[in-house]
């Protein structure tokens, strides 16, 4: 469905923040995106999804390929009606509107018939039956979590085809990030939808995803399923806290250099 294929991404005309990265997200699947901050996860999102334009950046060499159609010269706007949707890191909310109002503007582009988007919204409390019961209240004042399944929703209210997930589980106690992702792989299965997922909790995105890319300072430094990745050592020791034995290490124990080498050398 999604192929990214070679490219590199430039910030203000000199800054390159991703050098020569390629994936293919398959129709219908979770497909992972692990690595630590500034590794250039967000950034491969918003060049999928045309945001880039609005951070002075640009796909300066490669190809973005969406069914076929090459997509990285077109708009923001051009890439939602493809169906590929973003849910942008740190739940941004039109906060002075209620929970039911920020999930309709998901639908404004689509002029759909008020039946259909009743339905629609139907299907998003059907998935997070809590912002039906909270619809009418202002959605500044809901909790981190309560936030994130308003944005996952008003995506869900375009009718996205792919949806790029960008750190869902941020700020999130630990069984909020299991009931969001639950939700993710319910989405997924009962709608069809492809997910690029975005993470920096390996674990629980190792858990979710059936394909997973490691990315470090701009480049993809290893790939394979998930099932492979968790079991592969260097993935144990420094994304998992998990060394040999089973016992854990600190991320900081370790030098960048070292793992560079074992990654790519």
């Amino acid at each position: 469905m999604l192929k990214v294929n070679n490219i590199e991404v430039v910030y203000s005309d000199v800054i390159l923040v991703l050098r020569g990265i390629s994936l293919e997200v398959p129709a219908g699947q979770i497909v992972s995106l692990l690595g630590a901050n500034g590794a250039g996860k967000s950034t491969t999102l918003k060049a999928v999804s045309g945001l880039l334009r609005t951070q002075q950046g640009a796909v300066t060499r490669g190809s973005i390929e969406f069914e076929g159609q090459r997509i990285d010269g077109m708009s923001p706007e051009e890439i939602v009606r493809l169906g590929i949707v973003q849910v942008i890191e740190g739940r941004p909310l039109f906060r002075h509107l209620t929970v039911e109002e920020n999930l309709l503007t998901g639908a404004l582009f689509r002029r759909a018939p008020g039946s259909e988007l009743k339905r629609d919204l139907d299907q998003v409390y059907h998935y997070f039956p809590r912002l039906q019961e909270f619809r009418h209240r202002t959605s500044g004042y809901l909790s981190g979590g309560e936030q994130q399944m308003i944005v996952i929703g008003r995506a869900l209210m375009g009718k996205p085809r792919l949806m790029l997930l960008d750190e869902p589980s941020l700020g999130l106690a630990p069984m909020l990030v299991q009931n969001i992702f639950e939700i993710i792989r319910q989405i997924n299965q009962e709608s069809g939808v492809a997910i690029l997922l975005v993470e920096q909790n390996a674990n629980v995105a190792l858990h979710t995803a059936e394909y997973a890319y490691v990315m470090e300072n701009g480049r993809i430094v290893m790939n394979g399923s998930a099932d492979q990745l968790q079991n592969n050592a260097d993935i144990k020791e420094f994304y998992l806290g998990l060394t040999a034995i089973g016992e854990r290490k600190s991320y900081r124990d370790v030098k960048h250099y070292k793992r560079r080498k074992r990654w790519l050398g």
